[in-house]
């Protein structure tokens, strides 16, 4: 393992775990970017391993918090379009695949901003879902779409809600790339070794969550993964 990749990766990972420990999503959208920077032949593999793991910690403290419909709806939707996202994966080289998630982080910011008034109806969440297995397969990305749909919600539920469809979701697109041949050991060593900065940046967060509603934070760090998105896409582009 190349040990410029394993603490710039983790520095990443701990930044993202804070933020996501505290708004409900933010791992991937931070920490995939810069992973596929330092190595796109670690996508996507490497962050589902971090994207099934981190949730646990969330639900460990609000599971009650857990809408069951929205994540039963939006889980249901991904795990029937996550085969289309490991096709994507069968497609695609390690550049393209940097690629890839440079566009998906970039489309995910832009819709962020644009703060789409979209509410948690039926239809709603099984779109999200569906756009989730595939994205979320393909480039480990597949919250913003939920969480774009879950935007009303208040923080708790909104945490717990995505905690429980990031597992599951990532589990079932970890096995998926599995089957399909897609998952190495490299891709596993180094999802597995950053373990413990996913744990320290969950720590910071906790204290936050009661007291810090993040309007602020949230707008810089969709700058920061823009602009690394960004990077992403011109390093495998050139």
């Amino acid at each position: 393992m190349e040990l410029g990749v394993l603490v710039l990766g983790g520095l990443a990972i701990a930044v993202a775990a804070v933020v996501q420990g505290t708004l409900g999503l933010g791992l991937m959208l931070i920490g995939a970017p810069v992973v596929a920077l330092l190595d796109p032949s670690l996508m996507p593999g490497g962050m589902l391993v971090l994207g099934m793991l981190l949730p646990i910690l969330t639900l460990a403290r609000e599971w009650r918090q857990i809408d069951w419909r929205q994540a039963g709806w939006l889980t249901g939707a991904r795990v029937v379009t996550t085969p289309l996202g490991v096709l994507v994966l069968g497609w695609l080289s390690a550049r393209a695949i940097g690629a890839v998630v440079g566009f998906v982080v970039l489309g995910a910011v832009v819709l962020t901003f644009w703060r789409l008034d979209v509410r948690a109806t039926r239809q709603n969440l099984i779109i999200a879902g569906a756009i989730a297995g595939v994205s979320g397969t393909a480039a480990s990305i597949g919250g913003p779409p939920a969480a774009v749909v879950l935007q009303h919600e208040q923080a708790p539920r909104l945490r717990a809600t995505l905690a429980a469809f990031f597992f599951i979701g990532s589990a079932v697109s970890l096995a998926a790339i599995g089957i399909g041949g897609q998952l190495t050991r490299h891709q596993l060593q180094y999802g597995l070794a950053w373990i413990p900065a996913l744990g320290i940046g969950f720590a910071v967060a906790v204290p936050l969550q009661s007291r810090f509603r993040g309007p602020r934070l949230r707008q810089t760090i969709l700058i920061l993964a823009g602009l690394s998105s960004i990077l992403v896409i011109l390093k495998s582009l050139l």
